[in-house]
């Protein structure tokens, strides 16, 4: 996304010649540990009526709309297939809720706006499944986003390297990042529903490819907007390190669209370090991993093993009986 002047012979990722080199993804947290992330649930009576008026209401509509914009016409409307009904877990209906601030009307209007973005987007899963691997393998040749590690509370890493650009301002760049975090979904381990952001606004000339501007506002209120809207508290924290001057004045414009919520879970400037273990942060951040990022090794080994997961947590969706409002801690079981 910005590119910032940089001669392309010079090498500023760190590396440590005498650490081996790691060019594949973690697949789990680190077996050793301590933390043991927990989904939460209803609190309260009241809570617990909202949550089973939302399920009622999603079991007993016949069929959901495959367009945001449909104007009613059923010729627009489809039942909800497997994937679908996996997706809408107890976790994910509890979300909305709560991202509605339990009003339960503006939770049922919302997770419907949803369901017809994921279809119209491609990753409904199914026959609404046309955002692919393939599709978006070019956008990250030069590894500029990237899922590695977890921090200390079990939630996975994805990076975002705004200077290893490869391409122009596209809609491929959008389809590439909700790609990205759908995977970050697929990593997450039992019991953890949120992810950790780490996004680095420096230059690495070894690996960016094309110079490139701040994107208009308009992208980042529509990139920030399908964020907020459609993956409702799935963010745990959002780290942004080495900020230039133009970047701040992008964010400052963006600040005023981000709801109070993802607010808080913002550090700007923090080292990584602080809050993720040196077992599963980079060299470059002051960690233990030698991280060099060969696309090669990378790309695939990455989709192969959330395809894995994904499929083990299918299998497990159709052991439990099926249907909507299972439990992700039980959908997660051996993932």
């Amino acid at each position: 996304m910005f590119g910032f002047g940089k001669k392309k012979d010079e090498k500023l990722w760190i590396f440590d010649a005498d650490k081996p080199t790691v060019s594949k993804v973690f697949a789990n947290p680190p077996a050793d540990s301590q933390f043991k992330p927990e989904l939460q649930d209803v609190e309260n009576d009241e809570q617990k009526e909202k949550y089973e008026a939302m399920l009622k209401f999603l079991n007993d509509t016949e069929s959901f709309p495959v367009t945001e914009k449909h104007d009613h016409d059923m010729a627009c409307f489809k039942a909800l297939n497997e994937e679908e009904k996996a997706w809408l877990s107890r976790q994910c209906l509890l979300r909305y809720l709560r991202a509605c601030d339990w009003k339960l009307e503006d939770a049922k209007k919302r997770i419907v706006n949803s369901l017809a973005w994921r279809r119209e987007f491609g990753v409904a899963g199914g026959e609404f499944n046309s955002l692919t691997a393939d599709g978006v393998k070019p956008e990250n040749e030069t590894g500029k986003q990237m899922i590695f590690g977890y921090d200390t509370e079990s939630r996975p890493c994805l990076y975002l390297f705004n200077g290893r650009q490869n391409t122009k301002t596209s809609f491929r760049q959008i389809q590439h990042l909700i790609y990205m975090l759908e995977m970050a979904i697929d990593y997450m381990p039992r019991g953890q529903d949120k992810l950790c952001l780490c996004v680095d606004f420096k230059k690495y000339p070894e690996y960016c490819t094309y110079e490139s501007k701040v994107p208009a506002l308009s992208v980042g209120k529509q990139v920030l907007g399908i964020l907020q809207y459609h993956y409702p508290e799935r963010l745990g924290r959002a780290l942004f390190v080495n900020i230039p001057l133009i970047v701040w004045t992008f964010l400052k414009l963006c600040w005023p669209f981000v709801d109070d919520f993802t607010k808080q879970k913002v550090k700007f400037d923090e080292p990584f370090k602080l809050f993720i273990d040196p077992s599963q942060l980079p060299v470059n951040y002051g960690g233990d991993v030698n991280l060099a990022y060969d696309h090669d090794v990378y790309w695939d080994d990455f989709v192969k093993i959330a395809d894995q997961k994904r499929a083990k947590m299918m299998k497990n969706y159709e052991k439990l009986g099926g249907g909507i409002g299972l439990s992700e801690y039980d959908l997660k079981e051996g993932i």
